[in-house]
């Protein structure tokens, strides 16, 4: 990620969305309509544990890849119990890059959960979206995307 800040350090994970919140100012105009409605939505960054709609700690339940060439892509992840009320799933239109890369450094998880992510204009007028997980990260390349807080399995 350019301006997220989601690293492993002295034995557990440090998360930092502040520089990323200051560029977002500059360019959220840049952005499509879904991508930045996520984006600049007060609760998505907001670290404390009384927010149920931050994405971090959110776990990684299911991805979704359309088989034809629509360009779709949807990823779901479940609630963790000790922070959210629902899940979060993300449907992408206009999908022309999805990786996920895994790290395989952490053992000890049973399931990948979300550090933090970041939103960057494309140079098409898309949107480049990265995913920090705890032990992988996932890039998607879209036209745009749109993020529904209910129930993710």
């Amino acid at each position: 990620m350019k301006f997220v800040t989601a690293v492993w350090d002295d034995g557990g994970f440090f998360v930092d969305p502040r520089a990323y919140l200051a560029e977002l100012a500059k360019f959220r105009d840049r952005l499509p309509e879904g991508a930045r409605n996520f984006a600049t939505d007060p609760a998505h960054y907001d670290l404390g544990y009384g927010n149920s709609h931050c994405v971090k700690d959110l776990e990684l339940s299911g991805i979704q890849v359309a088989t034809d060439k629509s360009g779709g892509l949807t990823l779901e992840f479940a609630p963790n119990q000790w922070k959210h009320d629902a899940g979060l799933r993300i449907s992408y239109s206009g999908v022309t890059h999805f990786s996920v890369d895994y790290k395989h450094s952490i053992d000890w998880m049973l399931v990948d959960t979300v550090l933090l992510d970041e939103i960057l204009p494309g140079e098409d007028g898309g949107c480049l979206h990265e995913i920090a997980l705890t032990d992988a990260s996932i890039t998607v390349r879209c036209a745009d995307l749109q993020a529904v807080w209910g129930d993710a399995s």
